[in-house]
């Protein structure tokens, strides 16, 4: 049974200024998921969804999912503010999507295999969908048994601004024993790494502190906890208008409640984004070099 690779794209990008997903960045116009789309088949995958907001579907069909024709199955799913469990309901004022976890919620008609998570504006390189996919190509659907790829911090960071990334703590056996979702990571004026705690307090990370990319590996389980765990956080904070369920959040409470177990996975591949205008230049650098390298052939679909 094939992976199924599952791309969350429903981001608005607002920090880049539109619709990331849509930009060509490569040297015939490809998007950055168009590279991921291309090494996860290359790794073995067999069908990619992507989880997209309904106001952009038209242009994301049109742009997007039309070259995969006749290359890979596809399903599109959708986020939306009112896709809630019974019984609960937005606030007036919400205007934000639910979080990462949230848009994974939305997969759960259209997948059955185990499947990989991917954010739709991130390159993570042909080896780490390797390690994927030879992962998830051996698991079946045994409960409770995720993974996840990660990246050194250090090799994540942009100049141009702050990230929000999932901190990692990784236990003897090679499995994840903590993750913190840390916001306003950032370089300070020594460029040391530095983020600020609940407190509101600077501290430090060191350069080769694991990450999560959102490259996470998954049983169809997952969507069965995220409901349950997703009706918690509503009670909860489903009144605060920015409130957001993330999957590092989801998975670490798994793990500390001896429900799942999560392998990191290492690779020698190098991520980079556009998170920000100003790092555009440099990805299109960065891919351009990955052609010329035979890394990449001229057309990918």
């Amino acid at each position: 049974m094939k992976p199924t690779l599952f791309v969350l794209a429903a981001g608005m990008g607002s920090r880049y200024g539109g619709l990331k997903q849509l930009d060509g960045v490569g040297p015939q116009g490809q998007t950055i998921m168009d590279y991921s789309i291309y090494d996860a088949l290359q790794a073995g995958f067999g069908k990619v969804v992507f989880v997209i907001r309904k106001d952009f579907e038209n242009d994301f069909r049109e742009k997007i999912i039309s070259k995969y024709e006749g290359h890979v199955p596809v399903e599109v799913v959708f986020q939306a503010v009112d896709a809630l469990p019974e019984g609960f309901s937005a606030p007036a004022d919400r205007t934000k999507p639910w979080g990462t976890n949230h848009a994974i919620m939305m997969g759960s008609s259209v997948i059955s295999e185990p499947f990989a998570v991917i954010n739709a504006d991130d390159y993570y390189g042909r080896d780490a969908f390797r390690v994927m996919a030879d992962y998830l190509g051996k698991l079946g659907n045994e409960k409770g048994k995720y993974c996840m790829v990660a990246f050194c911090l250090g090799n994540t960071m942009t100049e141009n601004g702050s990230v929000s990334r999932g901190v990692c703590t990784v236990d003897a056996d090679g499995k994840l024993a903590d993750v913190v979702e840390r916001t306003a990571i950032s370089f300070d004026e020594n460029h040391d790494i530095t983020y600020t705690d609940a407190d509101g307090t600077p501290a430090h990370l060191a350069a080769e502190t694991p990450v999560s990319m959102n490259l996470w590996g998954f049983t169809p389980d997952y969507f069965d906890y995220s409901e349950r765990e997703f009706r918690k956080f509503l009670t909860k904070y489903g009144e605060q208008p920015k409130s957001e369920f993330f999957i590092p959040s989801v998975v670490d409470k798994l793990v500390k409640n001896g429900e799942a177990t999560v392998d990191v996975l290492t690779t020698t591949s190098r991520w980079f984004g556009v998170t920000y205008p100003e790092d555009r230049a440099t990805v299109v650098e960065k891919l351009a070099a990955l052609h010329a390298a035979g890394e990449y052939p001229e057309k990918l679909f």
